[in-house]
């Protein structure tokens, strides 16, 4: 993978010190929608919608181990910024994994948790944290959550640490400057190069993994499964009710418990249909899987999935190959593909580095931590170049399609930053 572009050189961290501007003592549905939405308009997943479900469920409260301290900055009335920021009981759910770093503090006699951790509960999709509708307003919405770390108000616990996960590549920036360790981590994601349609885009793979698509896709046809795309108010509350179905079985089928319930996911299609797209698989009309995904501002998020039978191919058809057309249909830029899975390069989505920041209050710990994630980045940069080399599409033909295949891997690069 050849270096991106350098970026400008860091300007100084200008902490903003004290400001009666920022608040943690305001719940996120007692700020008017609007106003809340308008701090992050492309980003449904930080929408006053889906973070309300996710409390309004019970699926992220105090009881869960997800205690919101949400901050808050404001311009006299006007709300100017936020920061979705909890203290946390445990790891689950963040999807950047920090156990051994728990473990450690336990083997030392030293607590880990509480902590805080700025995140979209149970959802690892990369995007802002620091909703500022300026550069200062960003900073000081850190610098207040470095002061919580430090300084807890009163009533409020003390915390080993703070965390801000799958920050963009300027928010890693802004956290360098202020001290924070910076870590490093590994999607797939992508990227749409403008094709046609599937059979366009199909072309652009090398011949191996254009015939084993297509044969996965006939398989399933010939087993007799057909799907469907519904989107906003023609998702059904029966659909709902078999999604949820599906999606605990995927959590029991790997011996965990799942962390969303039923309540969570009819909140979003009441409040934010339009953001939404069910694709659901039949079998002789028997439904026999569903996959989740939400999308707004150009990008199309993977979330969730399940199935009531094992058939093969179903996951890799439900999960990608409709999104992926789901999103050349409508002309959707991205497709993120959700944490972790190297099956993803096989079907066109490619690796992109992810970012994350982290104050460790503990010196020593701090030290430790940082000089571990120095490595790890050396590590994921290697993991990096080398996914690269094995992306799937074609690279001997000098044609259209070969150039096509070619913006596919240099689009993937420039939007991770």
């Amino acid at each position: 993978m050849p270096p991106p572009p350098p970026r400008p050189p860091p300007t100084p961290w200008r902490a903003s010190g004290p400001s009666p501007a920022v608040r943690d003592d305001v719940a996120v549905d007692a700020v008017a929608a609007a106003a809340w939405n308008s701090l992050a308009p492309t980003q449904p997943l930080l929408s006053q919608a889906f973070l309300q479900a996710l409390h309004r469920s019970g699926c992220a409260s105090a009881a869960t181990g997800w205690r919101a301290r949400y901050l808050t900055a404001w311009d006299g009335p006007r709300l100017a910024g936020a920061l979705p920021l909890y203290e946390k009981a445990h790891s689950y759910g963040e999807y950047v994994f920090d156990w051994a770093w728990a473990d450690a503090y336990r083997r030392y006699g030293i607590p880990y948790y509480p902590k805080l951790v700025a995140a979209i509960p149970f959802t690892p999709a990369s995007g802002p944290r620091l909703l500022g509708d300026t550069g200062g307003m960003r900073e000081q919405l850190l610098d207040a959550a470095l002061r919580r770390l430090r300084a807890p108000p009163a009533g409020q616990a003390r915390c080993s640490s703070l965390h801000l996960l799958f920050i963009t590549p300027d928010e890693a920036d802004l956290c360098a400057r202020a001290g924070m360790i910076i870590r490093h981590g590994v999607q797939f994601h992508w990227t749409n190069p403008g094709c046609r349609d599937f059979a366009d885009y199909l072309a652009t793979f090398n011949h191996d993994r254009r015939k084993k698509i297509k044969q996965e896709r006939r398989r399933l046809a010939a087993a007799g499964v057909e799907f469907e795309r519904r989107t906003g108010s023609a998702i059904r509350p029966a659909d709902w009710a078999f999604f949820h179905r599906c999606y605990e079985n995927t959590y029991h089928a790997h011996h965990s418990t799942p962390y969303l319930s039923l309540a969570f996911f009819q909140l979003l299609g009441a409040t934010m249909p339009e953001a939404l797209l069910l694709v659901v698989g039949r079998r002789e009309g028997i439904p026999v899987c569903a996959a989740l995904d939400v999308h707004g501002g150009g990008t199309l998020w993977g979330r969730y999935w399940g199935a009531t039978e094992a058939i093969p191919g179903l996951h890799f058809e439900a999960c990608y190959y409709q999104a992926i057309e789901f999103c050349i249909e409508r002309g959707i830029g991205r497709f993120e593909g959700g944490a972790q899975g190297l099956h993803k390069l096989a079907r066109g989505l490619l690796a992109v580095p992810t970012y994350s920041a982290h104050a460790i209050a503990d010196p020593d710990f701090a030290r430790a931590i940082g000089e571990f994630c120095v490595r790890e980045r050396s590590d994921v940069a290697h993991t990096l170049d080398e996914l690269e080399a094995a992306a799937p599409f074609r690279r001997t033909d000098d044609d259209a399609t070969a150039d096509t295949a070619a913006a596919i891997v240099a689009s993937a690069r420039d939007a991770a930053g």
